[in-house]
Parts: structure tokens; C-alpha cells; sequence
């Protein structure tokens, strides 16, 4: 119990600490958060993935509409018009937060991974002529650089269904 009272003890004390437990103490804070970051962002993927999944219960709720055929119908009714334009503003909404929440210009490994599961739903819409033409209507008020991106796809995936260079569309996916 004296070497308390002994200056050496407390300077080697000191020392430990300063040379291995401050810095072993500094990695695991650190690794927590980032552990802790992961889980976060892991959360929200899991939460729009829901969001996207419940849109489609709308979609499955609505085969009149016939969203999810490759080729759009034109004979609709004024009433499955408004359902189909409030579906699609549905979807932009949902784009629009996915957007916010998970893309970086920069993005590398999972992240990236997750953003092409979105990149790949917005290209499908996009596809479509009803949704590529409401698309004015429904980016009104958007945020700005969703509505550049998702634009930018849009004119892409457009561009490539009027060459013929769709996607899937050669193995008969879509």
C-alpha cells in the first residue's frame, strides 16, 4: 500500500496510460461510433427497403392501373388517371427521401452497393413513357439535385428504350 505514496509509481502509472490505455481507449470510442454509424445507416436502407416494399402493396392494390407492365396503358379513366398520378407522386416522394438519406457523389463499397438497388428502381420507372412524361409535373418543388439526378436517368433510360438498348431487356428481364 506505500508505493501510493512513491512519486516513481504514479510517473510509470502516468506513462501506461499516456503510451497504451489512452490510445487502446481512443480506438474503441472511435469503433463504436463507427460501428454504431453502420447500424444507423443500415437502419435507414432497411426502412426505405420497407417503404419501397409497401409502395408495391399500392401497385399490387391497383392492377387496373397496370403498373408494373412493361407497356402503359392509354385508356384509362379520369379516376385511375388520379390514382396512377398520386401513385407516382408516392414514388417520387420515396425516390426523393432515398436520394437524401443515401447518396454521395463518392460512394465505395456497401453504400454503393445499397445506391444501386435504388439506382436500379428509379432506371425501371424511368422506363416507363407515363412516368418519364409526369415527370415535370412530378419534380415540381422537388430538391434540386434529386431532380437533376433522377432527370439525368430519365433521359438516359428514355434515350436507350427508343434505341432499343434497354437494360435486361435482351435476356427478357425488365
Amino acid at each position: 500500500m506505500f508505493f501510493l505514496f512513491d512519486p516513481s509509481f504514479w510517473e510509470t502509472a502516468s506513462f501506461v496510460v499516456t503510451v497504451i490505455a489512452l490510445p487502446f481507449a481512443i480506438f474503441l470510442f472511435l469503433f463504436e461510433q463507427r460501428k454504431e454509424r453502420d447500424s444507423e445507416e443500415e437502419e435507414a436502407y432497411q426502412l426505405l427497403q420497407d417503404a419501397y416494399n409497401d409502395f408495391l402493396k399500392i401497385v399490387l392494390d391497383n392492377p387496373d392501373l397496370q403498373l408494373r407492365s412493361a407497356v402503359s396503358r392509354m385508356d384509362l379513366t379520369d379516376e385511375q388517371k388520379e390514382r396512377k398520378l398520386i401513385i407516382f407522386e408516392m414514388l417520387i416522394a420515396l425516390f426523393e427521401r432515398a436520394y437524401i438519406v443515401s447518396y454521395e457523389p463518392d460512394m465505395r463499397g456497401l453504400p454503393l452497393r445499397r445506391w444501386h438497388s435504388w439506382d436500379d428502381f428509379m432506371r425501371e420507372w424511368c422506363r416507363r413513357d407515363d412516368f418519364y412524361y409526369q415527370l415535370p409535373h412530378l419534380l415540381s418543388g422537388e430538391d434540386e439535385d434529386f431532380a437533376r439526378y433522377i432527370r439525368a436517368l430519365a433521359d438516359e433510360e428514355h434515350g436507350r428504350k427508343i434505341s432499343g438498348d434497354v437494360r435486361g431487356l435482351s435476356d427478357g428481364k425488365q
